[in-house]
């Protein structure tokens, strides 16, 4: 990421504006199933998840969740509501032991006043976050669960590497329950294709976790459209 722009991975500035974020951030730690903010409480800070991983999700009053997204390590989130001045449209919640880092919302609004640059960063921002959300409807409507669930990993797997500056990536973390709220499938749908792919030699599966084996193979299988499940 350079100090001009931000890669196009939801969630991330420009290298200068992330570092200058974490010079005025705070940290919370949460547990696995604890909650960070509430749909409906005040935008009182932007987040970052420094390690672990966060779910965001809307429920319904029948108690149906929703997936929104999956924040994880380096990726801002929370800024929608932060410059709307509106109450969070979603739940935040960890999937695993996380760190937060936390900067308050008048901090960000003072940054932003004397350096309008930064609300262009912040405004493409939301932006890749919204196509993203798009994107994943559509997926949901137009790809058959196995091109879906690929891609997912797919995603994942190539956070991991750039994260890590290695080709091979390490064990994922990777929840089956929360893939399958993301992607409106049961988790045993997502287990019996994680099998079929591990016998296959496509990926290896652990308690919560899974590794990339044949990224190409997954890629072929991102790039399906229609057909049946």
């Amino acid at each position: 990421m350079s100090d001009n722009t931000a890669n196009h991975e939801p969630g991330t500035l420009s290298a200068a504006l992330d570092a200058l974020l974490r010079q005025h951030a705070r940290r919370r730690q949460l547990e696995r199933g604890e909650q960070l903010y509430a749909r409906g409480s005040p935008p009182d800070a932007l987040f970052c998840v420094e390690q672990g991983i966060v779910r965001l999700s809307v429920t319904s009053a029948g108690g149906r969740e929703a997936v929104l997204g999956l924040v994880s390590q380096d990726q801002w989130f929370g800024e929608a509501s932060l410059f709307g001045g509106e109450p969070r449209g979603n739940d935040a919640i960890a999937i695993v032991k996380t760190t937060v880092l936390l900067v308050p919302t008048v901090t960000i609004h003072k940054l932003v006043d004397h350096h309008p640059d930064y609300l262009l960063q912040f405004l493409t921002m939301m932006g890749r976050r919204y196509r993203a959300i798009l994107t994943r409807m559509d997926d949901t409507v137009l790809r058959p669960l196995p091109a879906r669930l690929a891609r997912v990993i797919l995603q994942a797997h190539d956070r991991e590497t750039r994260t890590s500056g290695q080709a091979e990536t390490s064990t994922l973390r990777f929840s089956q329950e929360e893939v399958g709220h993301m992607l409106g499938a049961s988790r045993q749908s997502i287990n019996r294709l994680l099998k079929l792919w591990e016998q296959d030699g496509v990926v290896s599966t652990g308690y919560r976790s899974l590794k990339v084996r044949r990224p190409d193979a997954l890629q072929a299988m991102g790039d399906l459209e229609g057909g049946q499940e």
